[in-house]
């Protein structure tokens, strides 16, 4: 009589192992990209928010908010961080934006689009290592 292997052989477990390790390699980068690019929405929704208060203290005031100790005059919940902290604000007051720029400073590390920016004239702008700007608005 024959004896009935039971169990795996450790060369089997090796190419499992391996299969596991090639897949992961793969899989990881690109979900770790797809999670900053839905990080960057809610800077993109966080500055389109105060951009929309802006406009309509415009509308109420004649004037615009520029400096960053006057940004409670805009009703914010949390005046300088997004919703979820991922974001902070900076405002300012630069030659050619209409009235104001908005600067949104990523916290989570990405490098890629570390600061969205949005001014009154509805000028998208990003700085990072990415040289494409539409990438960091969509």
């Amino acid at each position: 009589m024959k004896a009935v292997q039971q169990g795996f052989t450790l060369i089997e477990v090796m190419i499992v192992v391996a299969i596991i390790g090639i897949l992961a390699a793969i899989a990881y980068p690109s979900y770790d990209e797809y999670v900053k690019r839905g990080n960057r929405t809610e800077g993109q929704a966080f500055l389109s928010d105060v951009a929309a208060r802006q406009e309509r203290y415009f509308a109420q005031n004649n004037v615009y908010v520029t400096a960053i100790a006057d940004i409670a005059k805009l009703g914010l919940s949390s005046p300088t961080r997004s919703a979820t902290s991922k974001y902070t604000l900076a405002i300012a007051k630069v030659a050619d934006d209409g009235g104001y720029t908005l600067t949104a400073n990523n916290q989570f590390n990405d490098a890629k689009c570390a600061t969205l920016t949005l001014d009154a004239l509805g000028v998208r702008g990003s700085s990072g290592s990415r040289s494409d700007n539409n990438d960091c608005w969509r």
